[in-house]
């Protein structure tokens, strides 16, 4: 998707956190979101193909031109290649024995010139030593399910295994896995079920592992050994297999061709989770949640392929396919039994747009000195657009700028007074999409500087030099907004034209370059997926990096989220923070005094809020949790401490609710909404009505001023 043109003129993507942190976190999408599992099993060993040994040389000549930290793929990288594809398999250091570990010692300072000629032999040895074991740490896990644990012994389990050692030999694993299972047992007891019935239900779960792992094919190791080859140079660049690619462009474009469904694999069965509305499959009303596809046919009269047991991203792409063809589904209604009569039911696909994972507007109304003060919402999940339909000059081309637009438009008409722009969770996107949001709300001048490998800036300017929006507004974010957000976080701050509040945001200020991998050879163009590299650093227009730093809130809120465990800080092999000179710009607004008085407001609501209360104490309760690293396994111990951080739990929440006037709770259970999650945006309306108030009054006549003032 992306071209070779230079630097300057690509289009530039700036992965996000919660898009591509790895190719492995990538959900399949038939529709919102699936559940990724593994198909049908290979009947050979796995072993590389020579497409994969030619995309491990494609990968290293891109890398050792345009990545932004220009380190050699040497000896020194070799290394923490090993040590990161190890991390990859077995993070949690419960499979591979201390001797595997030093049996692959060989490879420390071989990977380097593996992945140079194309050889990548090494990663897959390492693959099928750890399929070996997990078939034998399955098969224990089985074997122990056949005598119920003693729950009385006092005993913990230790589940933070990061920094612990390999174990030494099958008496270690026996007894790490024996705790392992003991605990995985626990769980299900302390939820209520009788041990016949937990030990049921590990038994399936055992099994269905190792089946997955048996199905694993030579492209799911050979992209989590690429990742451990970029990710070794920094968090951000990303090998994506050819499924994975496809799957990376639809989140950006939010949209493909398919019928429009949500699925996750259950049991082997591949189950319908949700229907997307607007899709082939919610209009035609054939297809319902809990719905299982057993068999899918193309057209007409193609084979129907029986497809219990698949993959779930394998009968995916039976199931997508261009706009205006006919596939059909073999389908198990909900609540039927296996063997109960099914029925084929045909859809034609289309063009499905994701309109959850769309920005959307919400308006509430604040009293402030008698008056109703509306407060517009804008939540912006992520920087989008459909490239390719821009591209091909559609004039009606999704996007989040034009969304946008849309909504304040919108809200407008509805009478706001003020605006929220919510990037709480937004991970990041589409570059050009953060600087033509911007652009909505300043005049003219630079967004964002963007320094490349070879330490050449290029200023990228509002692409629209006219005003949208000029009221007030505030920017809301957590940790976990990033990179695109931050930018535009960033601009709309230096600019003056609006406060941030929130959470210090994640910190990602590095750009990626998105590589398709095709070639023709003979004819054919095989896919081979994508590599997004990292060729440069963002630098806000005051040339302070937002890397590592991210982007400090003119008001601070307090948050759930671990700025400890969250962040570009937290990364391995993060770049560095620095800074440039700044642009050329012109500050449209001044808003430091006004952030100062918000920020006293702010405190003497909240002093004695019971809203906030209840979120301290959140936030105190998790923290504890956190810390904690080990287990349990003693019963009486385990429901003891269950049972203590439900009524703790239970009696934050009546707290809340007796100080609120609402009705308590007896159970955790009759909770339907989480209370923390609305505390923060119910503030930031109350700081955004203030905000208006004090707009309203500094533009006020100075006549009108002063009879206000007495």
């Amino acid at each position: 998707m992306m071209t070779n043109r230079p630097w300057a003129n690509r289009s530039r993507w700036i992965t996000g956190i919660a898009v591509c942190a790895s190719a492995v976190g990538l959900a399949f999408l038939l529709g919102a979101a699936m559940t990724p599992s593994p198909a049908v099993p290979a009947a050979a060993a796995l072993a590389p193909t020579e497409q994969e040994n030619y995309v491990a040389r494609r990968v290293a000549d891109i890398i050792a031109r345009e990545h932004y930290r220009r380190a050699p793929l040497d000896d020194h990288l070799s290394s923490l290649i090993l040590d990161r594809y190890l991390d990859a398999i077995d993070g949690g250091r419960s499979y591979f024995y201390a001797s595997d570990i030093a049996e692959f010692e060989r490879y420390r300072y071989e990977l380097d010139d593996a992945i140079k000629s194309g050889d990548v032999e090494p990663a897959f040895v390492i693959f099928r030593r750890y399929q070996q074991r997990s078939r034998e740490r399955m098969a224990y896990a089985i074997d122990l399910l056949n005598k119920k644990p003693d729950f009385d012994i006092d005993e913990s389990f230790n589940f933070d295994r990061e920094k612990e050692p390999w174990p030494a030999n099958t008496a270690e694993m026996n007894e790490l896995w024996r705790k392992r299972i003991k605990n995985d047992a626990l769980s299900l007891v302390t939820a209520g079920k009788q041990w016949t019935d937990a030990a049921d239900v590990l038994h399936k779960r055992y099994e269905h592992v190792a089946k997955r792992m048996d199905q694993s094919k030579p492209e799911d190791v050979f992209e989590a050994f690429m990742n451990a080859f970029v990710l070794s140079l920094d968090p951000h660049s990303n090998y994506f297999s050819a499924r994975n690619s496809e799957e990376y462009n639809i989140q950006m474009s939010l949209s493909y061709e398919g019928i429009g469904a949500s699925l996750q694999l259950t049991d082997d069965y591949v189950t319908v989770i949700d229907v997307i509305a607007g899709g082939p499959a919610a209009i035609s009303g054939k297809l319902a949640a809990a719905d299982r596809i057993t068999a899918v046919g193309e057209g007409k009269t193609g084979e129907l392929a029986d497809v219990i047991g698949w993959r779930l991203d394998d009968v995916v792409q039976k199931i997508r396919g261009p706009g205006g063809t006919l596939v059909r589904l073999q389908l198990l209604p909900a609540g039927a039994a296996p063997g109960s009569a099914q029925k084929v039911v045909e859809f034609t696909r289309n063009r499905v747009s994701l309109e959850a994972q769309a920005s959307h507007k919400a308006m509430r109304v604040v009293q402030r000195n008698g008056h109703d003060v509306k407060v517009g919402i804008i939540t912006v999940p992520s920087f989008y657009q459909d490239y390719d339909a821009s591209r091909a000059g559609a004039k009606d081309f999704r996007s989040t700028t034009r969304d946008v637009q849309r909504l304040i438009g919108e809200l407008k008409k509805d009478g706001s007074d003020v605006l929220i722009m919510d990037l709480r969770a937004n991970g990041g996107g589409y570059l050009p999409e953060a600087e033509s949001l911007t652009g909505l709300f300043i005049d003219r001048g630079p967004v964002v500087q963007l320094r490349d490998t070879t330490g050449r800036i290029e200023v990228d300017d509002d692409p629209d030099p006219s005003i949208f929006y000029s009221g007030p507004m505030i920017v809301l974010v957590d940790r976990f907004s990033a990179s695109a957000s931050e930018i535009f976080a960033g601009a709309i701050q230096d600019y003056g034209r609006a406060l941030i509040v929130g959470q210090q945001t994640y910190g990602k200020g590095t750009v990626q370059n998105a590589h398709p991998l095709n070639y023709t050879i003979f004819g054919r163009k095989p896919e081979l997926g994508q590599l997004n590299v990292t060729i440069g650093k963002y630098y806000r227009i005051t040339g302070e990096s937002t890397q590592d730093r991210g982007v400090t809130p003119d008001i601070a809120l307090p948050s759930l989220i671990d700025a400890n465990e969250v962040g570009e800080s937290t990364r391995d092999r993060a770049l560095p923070w620095d800074h440039i000179e700044p642009a050329a710009f012109t500050v449209e607004g001044d808003l430091k005094s006004t952030a100062a008085s918000l920020q006293k407001l702010h405190e003497e609501r909240t002093a004695n809020s019971a809203d906030f209360r209840y979120l301290h104490d959140d936030i105190a309760a998790l923290d504890a949790m956190r810390s904690q690293k080990t287990l349990s396994l003693n019963l009486k111990t385990r429901e003891a401490e269950r049972k203590r951080l439900e009524n703790d739990r239970l009696e934050r929440e009546n707290t809340w609710r007796t100080a609120h006037s609402v009705k308590p709770v007896k159970s955790l259970e009759e909770i339907k909404d989480d209370a923390a999650a609305g505390i923060l945006l119910d503030e930031a309306s109350q700081i955004a009505a203030d905000l208006a108030v004090a707009t309203v009054h500094r533009n006020a006549p100075v006549q009108a001023r002063r009879t206000d003032t007495h």
